[in-house]
């Protein structure tokens, strides 16, 4: 298992905890890093995609909801939920990344951590965002956005 899946599967544990506690981010990572040794290229990554997913967590859910016909994102599990809102945070902020592979580690992420339905269910909404954002990109302008407000 490379370094960059075992960072998103950090990330997912650590949205998990944030979505459930309601602290901030900064305090769930540091209670995460506590009890676990990993390499600083892992600990950086990790961190990188979980406080940028939680910044930007209002946008990201308006474009899940926004996809999410007839499932309003409050009904999602915490584990979907942080999956597809890891997965959104990508596809909009890591042009490094293909959008197949944040699709496909999402798709991972879910059947590891989520129930049977949750890989196809994290393919359809992620690849539904994935041909917005690639029709009309400014809706994943997220700095942008932050600027205006």
């Amino acid at each position: 298992m490379g370094m960059r899946h075992r960072g998103r599967e950090r990330a997912v544990q650590v949205l998990y905890e944030w979505a459930i506690t309601g602290r901030a981010i900064d305090v769930v990572l540091e209670r995460f890093w506590r009890v676990r040794e990993e390499s600083e290229e892992l600990r950086s990554f990790t961190e990188r995609l979980a406080r940028g997913t939680a910044e930007r967590a209002e946008h990201i859910d308006a474009l899940i909801d926004h996809q999410a016909v007839n499932w309003r994102l409050e009904r999602l599990s915490n584990v979907d939920r942080g999956i597809l809102r890891l997965g959104v945070y990508e596809l909009l902020n890591e042009p490094d990344t293909p959008p197949a592979v944040v699709i496909d580690e999402a798709i991972e992420l879910g059947k590891r951590f989520s129930g049977p339905g949750s890989g196809q269910f994290v393919n359809g909404i992620l690849d539904g965002i994935r041909k917005r954002l690639e029709l009309t990109p400014e809706v994943g302008d997220v700095q942008e956005q932050a600027d205006e407000a």
